[in-house]
């Protein structure tokens, strides 16, 4: 029975940045993603611009070339691949994770392909798979979504987008831009004071000046077929509708954490426990990688500040080793 030193969970960057630290250290690895190859990227609105500069993801001392200093989604999913395929990491793709388990210190991995065993775990599993739900009447409607490739669909819709952060905005603009009647529907005063800086004085001014119009402090209380009922501080209110693109936000996937027992904290944010020297959680082998350990606060880790957990995680292995 082969037993690998370290077998990854998801192969977006930071699952990758974790192959070429196993690449330099000569440790034995199986990086497996159940979608494609940086799977969280490629969901991504096809034209998104990240908000980091090309050169803060950069891994593996491969440079990261983009036209503009902030670089577009298939900018990236073509460096992430460059990096995969310079490194040769052993990237398993369409290989979803069933089940985990621990005995005498090895871990038995089942996936919908195969079967493993190493002695360490990094969860690198991100958190774009699993939407945000509102939990509303009508939200498993056809014309409701919680993610945004393209504008086209809604040229001369009634769209209602739901949120005040990056996303939304994005998807506001663009869609209005491209024909669409726009209304959003925003839980605090106004648009979120994150959103990116060169974006957040269109999306106001948008507001302010009635093209695209805004519900401050509101939710949605139901969506129908034909309109949706949005609670204000004025009252409820019926706006026509033809689609909702709920930009809600994502959380992360506990389900593989709870299988292997690892603590999260009591409070709102349910973020894993772990030591934020080497990345290994309250189970002894366990270590978790980027956006994962921020729990439900996704907006704390990011590519950027995140590669280093991959330097740390497999220096603390080595060290357990000697």
């Amino acid at each position: 029975m082969e037993f690998l030193d370290v077998f990854v969970i998801g192969g977006g960057p930071i699952g990758l940045a974790c192959g070429i630290e196993c690449e330099k250290a000569g440790l034995s690895y199986a990086i497996v993603e159940k979608g494609v190859l940086t799977n969280s990227l490629y969901n991504y609105p096809l034209n998104m611009t990240f908000f980091s500069t090309s050169d803060k993801l950069e891994m593996g001392w491969i440079p990261f070339m983009s036209v503009s200093h902030k670089p577009t989604r298939t900018e990236a999913l073509e460096y992430y691949r460059r990096v995969a395929q310079t490194w040769k990491l052993k990237v398993q793709l369409y290989e979803q994770v069933k089940t985990l388990s621990k005995k005498n210190n090895i871990f038995e991995i089942t996936t919908s392909k195969a079967t493993y065993h190493a002695r360490n775990i990094v969860m690198a599993t991100g958190f774009y798979d699993l939407p945000n739900l509102m939990n509303v009447p009508g939200e498993d409607l056809p014309k409701v979504s919680h993610y945004y490739r393209e504008p086209w669909p809604y040229i001369g819709q009634k769209l209602l987008v739901v949120g005040g952060a990056n996303s939304a905005v994005d998807v506001a603009l663009e869609t209005w831009r491209k024909g669409a009647e726009v209304t959003m529907v925003l839980k605090n005063d106004g648009i979120d004071e994150n959103v990116k800086y060169w974006v957040k004085p269109d999306i106001e001014n948008r507001i302010k000046e009635g093209s695209i119009k805004a519900f401050p402090n509101s939710t949605v209380k139901e969506i129908r077929e034909k309109d949706v009922l949005v609670t204000t501080p004025k009252g409820e209110v019926t706006v026509e509708n033809d689609f909702v693109l709920a930009m809600t936000g994502y959380v992360p996937n506990f389900s593989l954490l709870d299988q292997l027992g690892v603590e999260l904290s009591l409070d709102d944010k349910k973020q894993p426990c772990y030591d934020q020297a080497n990345q290994e959680s309250n189970v002894s082998g366990v270590y978790l990688a980027g956006v994962v350990c921020g729990g439900l606060n996704t907006r704390e880790f990011f590519i950027e500040n995140s590669i280093v957990h991959a330097e740390n995680i497999i220096r603390h292995i080595l060290e357990k080793n000697e």
